[in-house]
């Protein structure tokens, strides 16, 4: 999933994990990849009851076709992988072979020397087959440092019956009539309308819809504090204060949307493709029918949710390059992803696995992928995985009630002035 975490970077750092060095072998210099031998301990993101067997499932598939390969799974929480992975690479052990990199965490782990350059590898299989918006997260500086493996976005995720029971046969469109929307599920059901999610990723919609951005990364200039974005901030005020949103606690938020969400206790939610397998464990969607999924709701500018996923990288200082190489070009290919879409809905980051039968044949995937065809771009910057820390702490002061819409963006921004220290 895409829940996102602050990396404290130290320049200083730069460079201490590994060589950063070309690739061992070009592809067409391995005659037999299948006899190559050792061992790949893998870091994965994954949700570990709803996700993680689909892909230890892959790596039992992986290991049959290379029996010279072993691979150790761990699973690292996607919250705290980046700042593990930072601090073990930094140190100069203690990191995986391949680690499950977030779209943000990509490029600024390359700018540090930790990632192993990829162009030419056998861990790159048919680049052109990559969708665009996935392939550009995984290059820095006119290289490639990781290969994608999902793409996702957020969605208004939302239960149809209590949608129905308080009059609505369809979803709202814009952020007012999620508003209404909401008012109207809790006076006649008597369930919360809306559960926010206090994170940073998830304030994103609100800001595109209106729009605003963290960044102008063609002028080098820091707009988090935009008057489009004050705008936003006083529109997720104006959800909570209202009642449309029920008030949300400022730690687990994540959890307790998602069980309100399963339970009925809440109507709507915004959420990724990633959450649908736990989605579905809950009681009110056994009959996976009564669990509508639409796009985000338009702010007063646009319809706008953040591009995000996860990208397979090979650390620099790994001893076990060439099999790392064959295990992220296995993990990537377009009948690995049609197996991840459809038993969890994750959506492919190729173009071919999308004619891919099974797919087609996954309803989710089927409305997830117009939504994710129009998602907002993000910058992939050394510094965008710095980005959510200050924004997550303004969130929280937000719904706190400990600072006003623009006094808090305010103070993210001399935040960020503070991360990037060249920027106006």
């Amino acid at each position: 999933m895409t829940v996102l975490t602050s990396l404290t970077l130290a320049v200083a750092a730069c460079g201490g994990g590994g060589g950063g060095g070309e690739p061992a072998a070009p592809a067409a210099s391995v005659a037999d990849p299948a006899k190559i031998t050792g061992e790949v301990t893998w870091w994965d993101t994954t949700r570990p009851d709803s996700e993680g067997p689909t892909f230890q499932a892959l790596i039992k598939e992986f290991e049959a076709a290379y029996p010279g390969i072993k691979v150790k799974y761990v699973n690292v929480p996607s919250d705290q992988a980046q700042n593990q992975f930072q601090t073990a690479a930094q140190a100069g052990s203690g990191a995986p072979d391949v680690i499950r990199s977030e779209v943000a965490w990509t490029s600024q782990f390359a700018s540090l020397g930790y990632l192993q350059p990829l162009d030419g590898s056998r861990a790159v299989d048919q680049p052109g087959d990559f969708l665009p918006g996935p392939s550009s997260s995984t290059k820095y500086n006119g290289k490639t440092y990781a290969v994608p493996q999902v793409t996702d976005t957020l969605a208004l995720i939302y239960n149809k019956r209590l949608l129905k029971e308080a009059g609505h046969e369809e979803p709202p469109k814009t952020v007012a009539e999620l508003k209404q929307t909401a008012l109207d599920v809790k006076a006649k059901t008597g369930a919360q309308g809306l559960a926010l999610n206090v994170d940073s990723y998830f304030l994103l919609p609100f800001m595109y819809g209106e729009g605003g951005d963290l960044l102008d990364v063609q002028n080098k200039k820091i707009v988090v504090d935009s008057p489009a974005n004050v705008q936003a901030m006083q529109t997720v005020a104006d959800l909570i204060s209202s009642g449309a949103a029920a008030k949300p606690a400022t730690t687990e938020s994540y959890a307790n949307a998602m069980t309100a969400l399963k339970e009925g206790k809440a109507a709507m939610i915004y959420n990724g493709p990633w959450a649908l397998s736990e989605i579905y464990q809950g009681k009110e969607f056994q009959d996976k029918a009564n669990l509508g999924i639409a796009p985000v709701p338009a702010g007063s500018v646009k319809a706008g949710a953040p591009t995000g996923g996860w990208n397979l990288a090979i650390y620099a200082g790994s001893k076990n390059i060439p099999a790392a190489y064959e295990f992220v070009r296995f993990m990537t290919t377009a009948k690995a992803q049609a197996k991840i879409a459809k038993e969890i809905s994750l959506l492919p980051t190729r173009a071919s696995a999308y004619a891919d039968p099974d797919v087609q044949g996954n309803q989710d995937v089927a409305v997830f992928k117009p939504i994710m065809d129009t998602a907002v771009a993000r910058p992939w910057i050394p510094e965008g995985g710095q980005l959510f820390q200050p924004l997550l702490e303004g969130y929280q002061d937000l719904v706190g009630g400990k600072s006003a819409p623009a006094d808090m963006l305010k103070k993210v921004s001399e935040q960020y002035h503070g991360i990037m220290k060249d920027w106006s």
